[in-house]
């Protein structure tokens, strides 16, 4: 099977499979996992941070640092694509008790003069906006890449108006690959930055939440109260570090499947739009006449496995459970594929 889904179907390695199993473990409430501890150091050694917080999932990570950034009847600004806004359940209002100012941005890319249009002015009548939240890569934007100066320029847009920023960097270490930027450029501009193991990284589970102190020991707390105190899960922690310190180098291998899968459907008479490919997400809109479900049914047919995201619009995900034979073979099947 060639699955093209997403890159969270990866499957731990044999190796990584083996390290889990010399793990030292501890009492991560008590501050005693050894393995835990050992990445959260590392996390903050890698991007310059002050502290970090181990959880079990990116979701429970940015929804910790939705809640520590913000007080009920504040608002969040964010991208109408973003992740914290289409996928996890409305917990910025469920847990946090916030509203969201959506933007529409390029490809889940906006700028700072789109923040700062959007800040509310002192009204009874308005929530209180309070946090900038990001995302790198940009998920239903294609993997793109969230540029440096756009992010310099909103920080300093924050800055000048006491906003908090925040980024869902789920994906971040496909950006930190792909665009060769310093992992400290990033520790330095955000107040919080939410990193996944589980996507491209292969782990089967684990995200961090990094960032200043102070907003890191109230995340300590409230990731107690999601239920996210965990005891013995050095396994998982060193899950992670396996990966930091194996499987981000090899993203750009992903990134260049992608690019090989780009170029192919670049040239497809049925491909009516695709996004440029920056990373490890492939995302085309197929030609009118052509029934999406259809199309996927076709590639199941194949062994490969992808789906639509709506729109007649199509996803694929490079990850290092596919390799270049198993690439060569999608662009074989959709090179032959007829209307």
């Amino acid at each position: 099977m060639i699955d093209l889904r997403s890159d969270t179907v990866t499957q731990p390695s044999a190796a990584m499979r083996s390290f889990i199993m010399q793990a030292k473990v501890g009492d991560d409430v008590f501050g005693e996992d050894p393995s835990i501890n050992e990445l959260e150091a590392k996390v903050c050694a890698l991007f310059g941070t002050e502290a970090a917080l181990f959880t079990p999932t990116a979701t429970m990570s940015n929804q910790i640092a939705l809640k520590i950034l913000t007080h009920p009847l504040d608002e969040i600004i964010c991208d109408r694509t973003s992740h914290i806004y289409n996928y996890e359940v409305g917990g910025y209002a469920f847990h946090s008790g916030c509203s969201i100012r959506y933007l529409t941005g390029d490809r889940g890319i906006f700028t700072a003069e789109d923040v700062l249009r959007n800040i509310n002015p002192e009204d009874v009548h308005k929530p209180i906006t309070r946090l900038v939240s990001l995302e790198n890569t940009s998920n239903r934007g294609g993997g793109k890449i969230y540029p440096v100066d756009v992010i310099q320029s909103i920080k300093k847009v924050c800055d000048e108006h006491q906003l908090m920023l925040h980024l869902d960097g789920s994906r971040l270490m496909n950006a930190i690959v792909a665009s060769g930027t310093s992992p400290k450029v990033y520790g330095e501009l955000f107040d919080t930055i939410t990193i996944c193991f589980s996507k491209g990284l292969g782990c089967p589970m684990g995200s961090i939440l990094t960032g200043k102190k102070v907003h890191l020991d109230k995340a300590r707390r409230v990731r107690k109260v999601f239920g996210g105190g965990m005891r013995q899960a050095g396994i998982m922690a060193a899950a992670c570090i396996y990966s930091l310190d194996n499987n981000v180098n090899r993203l750009e291998q992903d990134h260049q499947h992608a690019k090989t899968l780009g170029a192919c459907l670049s040239n497809l008479s049925y491909v009516q739009d695709l996004l440029s490919v920056e990373t490890n997400i492939v995302i085309f809109r197929l030609a009118d006449e052509i029934v999406d479900n259809h199309f996927i049914q076709h590639l199941a047919s194949h062994d490969i496995h992808a789906f639509t995201i709506g729109d007649n619009w199509v996803r694929f995900v490079t990850h290092l459970d596919v390799n270049t034979t198993q690439i060569n073979e999608v662009v074989e099947v959709l090179q032959n594929y007829h209307t």
